[in-house]
């Protein structure tokens, strides 16, 4: 699950040449995907921030597992397809079982510990999951459509953890949507730019698009609990500071990356303000 492409190396699972060795543990059981670890922190984040609870917490290391568990998922699935077992693969599934494991064990205390359902979101998380490590089986994770499928799949954790905490599924959903417009509108555009510094043609028809359909996102939001109105602007406003930025000289990858990640953060910050004064 990425936010943006702009940190990303090429898919580990694919069995691509690395420049740099990197021991077979690590590379099977940390995730090479930057992004991902800050769209997972946003949906924890905003998640605790708008229902802070126990149950809450247990979850969100729980949402933490699952991201790190994507890697060695992505190898054990890779190997399977392809029918072969390979150094990594023993590996992997061992890491894989250790955090699968883990996570039965936090969601169990989670339920325990709480007294309110939780389980909603996941209706939809899973088909989004679902597509995401279809295209990680093929090695065709940094497509669009997968990227878009996990990000948008991981900013339902915050639906997740707020609903444990006892929210209502209105503030949930919205905060949900919150996250997804500003996912939907970064990756694109990150997409975008970074292929402009690889040669790759510029398209800001895909880029309008994109912007469009956050706009939509956010506006249900607020018509769904106005209380995410601070969060909404703020989503707005990231999309126009990237709609400026596109009009200087496209940076470097990591630069983008960090923009990113601050924009982001800005979109938590005021999301969880706005409900927390509301």
């Amino acid at each position: 699950m990425t936010r943006t492409t702009a940190s990303t190396t090429e898919d580990r699972a694919s069995g691509a040449p690395s420049p740099r060795h990197r021991s077979t543990l690590r590379s099977v059981a940390l995730p090479t995907e930057h992004g991902g670890w800050g769209l997972t922190l946003e949906s924890v984040v905003l998640g605790l921030a708008v229902r802070w609870s126990a149950p809450g917490v247990c979850l969100a290391a729980a949402a933490f597992l699952a991201f790190l568990a994507r890697t060695p998922l992505k190898v054990a699935l890779v190997d399977f397809r392809r029918h072969r077992v390979l150094p990594r693969t023993r590996p992997a599934r061992l890491v894989l079982a250790a955090e699968i494991l883990a996570m039965a064990s936090l969601v169990a205390a989670a339920i325990a510990l709480g007294t309110t359902a939780f389980w909603a979101p996941v209706v939809l998380i899973g088909p989004l999951a679902t597509v995401e490590l279809w295209f990680d089986m093929r090695s065709r994770s940094r497509r669009l459509v997968p990227e878009l499928a996990g990000a948008v799949g991981i900013g339902g954790v915050v639906a997740v953890i707020a609903l444990a905490g006892g929210s209502d599924l209105r503030l949930a959903a919205a905060c949900w949507m919150i996250l997804a417009a500003r996912s939907i509108s970064a990756i694109v555009t990150v997409r975008d730019v970074v292929g402009s510094l690889h040669g790759h043609q510029r398209h800001p028809g895909h880029v309008l698009v994109a912007d469009l359909a956050a706009l939509a996102t956010v506006g249900a939001a607020v018509a769904i609990e106005p209380a995410v109105v601070v969060g909404a602007i703020a989503v707005l406003t990231a999309i126009g500071i990237q709609r400026l930025q596109d009009r200087r000289p496209a940076p470097r990858a990591v630069v983008i990356g960090i923009r990113q990640t601050l924009l982001g953060l800005g979109v938590v910050v005021a999301t969880a303000l706005g409900v927390l004064w509301t």
